[in-house]
């Protein structure tokens, strides 16, 4: 009897474990479990965070507004917010809306905004706008980003200087020691034309380099500039941090990373995992936006 009622303990207790299911896991640089209150604790001493995303992560989105609203508290409300899902020539619009003066219809009508606005981004800038927070348009116009692809970096030259001030200011340096475009130019291969690869860099150099100058342009002393962008546009420090660090190497700045894990417990991945200073592990089945 005494074996049987272990061996019940035993399955109640498997049928318990499997069942607790992980969403999310934080770490930190040095692969050590961070809970959310600390990360929070930690990115209120930093001048720049950056949120990197998974554009159709659940999970991913949900977890920028919740670390954002626990920041505002830290913080005591010394935020400024800013994404690449917002081009330059659209802050007007933006602003308009923060201010109450556009509805969301009106918004929708008026600005470039991406299709899953308004269930991954919507809630941020809602946000802002409850608590009259700065919310910050940082990237290129994409049809300039798409010339530079197609024409070349110095075809940006031949812009008016209105449309210049959408743009970082040329010219712009673009370089392989940048983090993350070598591996660009790997995957378009070695029989790639060379000045198609540079071009198709030189179009991500000019949205990370325009990031990074609005971000600089816009960040005020003692706030925490949160910026969310694509994983690829901060992972590994490089993109818009690293354009960053050119202008201004004092700041400090952190980055939150982003990875998928088929692994419940959502361990450190063994491959391809290259961390930055905070390291977000989210399950590769979590539920996609689109």
């Amino acid at each position: 009897m005494k074996n049987i009622f272990i061996a019940i303990l035993l399955i109640s207790y498997s049928i318990i474990n499997a069942q607790n299911f992980k969403a999310y896991q934080f770490y930190n640089q040095k692969g050590k479990e961070i809970k959310t209150d600390k990360l929070v604790k930690e990115l209120a001493e930093y001048d720049i965070v950056f949120f990197g995303e998974n554009h159709n992560s659940s999970i991913n989105h949900w977890l920028q507004l919740k670390i954002t609203e626990a920041l505002y508290e830290k913080k005591n409300g010394q935020l400024i917010l800013g994404a690449e899902m917002f081009e330059r020539d659209n802050q007007s619009q933006l602003n308009q809306y923060l201010s109450g003066k556009f509805d969301a219809k009106t918004l929708k009508d008026s600005a470039r905004l991406w299709n899953n606005f308004a269930t991954d981004y919507k809630p941020l800038v809602d946000f802002a706008k409850d608590k009259k927070l700065n919310f910050i348009a940082t990237n290129i116009p994409r049809r300039y980003a798409s010339q530079t692809a197609k024409e070349g970096l110095e075809s940006l030259n031949n812009l008016t200087e209105k449309e210049k001030t959408y743009i970082a200011q040329l010219p712009i340096k673009v370089t392989l020691d940048t983090p993350g475009y070598p591996e660009m130019k790997k995957m378009m291969g070695d029989h790639a034309d060379g000045t198609k690869v540079m071009n198709f860099i030189s179009a991500q150099a000019t949205k990370d380099a325009t990031m990074a100058e609005s971000i600089l342009k816009n960040m005020q002393a003692g706030k925490t500039f949160i910026h969310y962008n694509g994983n690829y546009h901060s992972k590994e420090f490089g993109g818009i941090y690293w354009y960053i660090k050119q202008k201004n190497p004092n700041l400090k700045m952190a980055v939150i990373s982003v990875f998928e894990s088929e692994d419940p417990e959502l361990k450190v991945p063994e491959k391809e995992y290259i961390p930055t200073d905070f390291n977000l592990i989210i399950p590769s089945d979590m539920t996609k936006t689109y």
